[in-house]
């Protein structure tokens, strides 16, 4: 976690874009400071994510599930499974996070990787780890579907 917090600092240092950039069309796509952008996005999510992570462990180790009350313990459980599920997915989104921090070292960040072309900055906005153009995202799906229907 050191190591997260050590890097988004050097970044932030690095860039000293402010909180105020936005990348933007009018610009050459991908350039320095639009990857320097996404990297801190990328950055403050993850740490985000283990941050709240760190919280649901210390909480897990402080809270008991020795209830007296049978339907107490019932919920408390039911709650910490939702929670541990919730963990799992972001455990997973983690993993996307750190695939899309290797193509932007690599400069294949913010390419699709069906097409070879431009995903849209609205898109990389909304979703830093998208790995597809909206178009090319809709034809795996659609293709998927046809592959689950048969």
């Amino acid at each position: 976690m050191a190591t997260v917090l050590n890097r988004i600092d050097e970044y932030s240092v690095a860039t000293n874009q402010g909180d105020d950039y936005r990348p933007s069309a009018d610009e050459p796509f991908m350039n320095a400071r639009q990857q320097a952008y996404f990297r801190q996005k990328l950055y403050d999510w993850k740490e985000a994510i283990l941050r709240e992570s760190l919280g649901t462990l210390s909480q897990l180790q402080i809270d008991s599930l020795r209830e007296p009350d049978l339907t107490d313990r019932a919920s408390s459980e039911t709650d910490w499974s939702i929670e541990l599920r919730t963990r799992d997915r972001q455990r997973k989104l983690v993993s996307k996070i750190d695939a899309a921090l290797r193509r932007l070292d690599e400069g294949e960040y913010g390419y699709c990787e069906v097409t070879g072309e431009p995903i849209s900055l609205q898109r990389l906005e909304a979703r830093p780890i998208a790995t597809m153009t909206v178009e090319a995202q809709e034809r795996h799906e659609r293709n998927e579907k046809v592959s689950r229907d048969d």
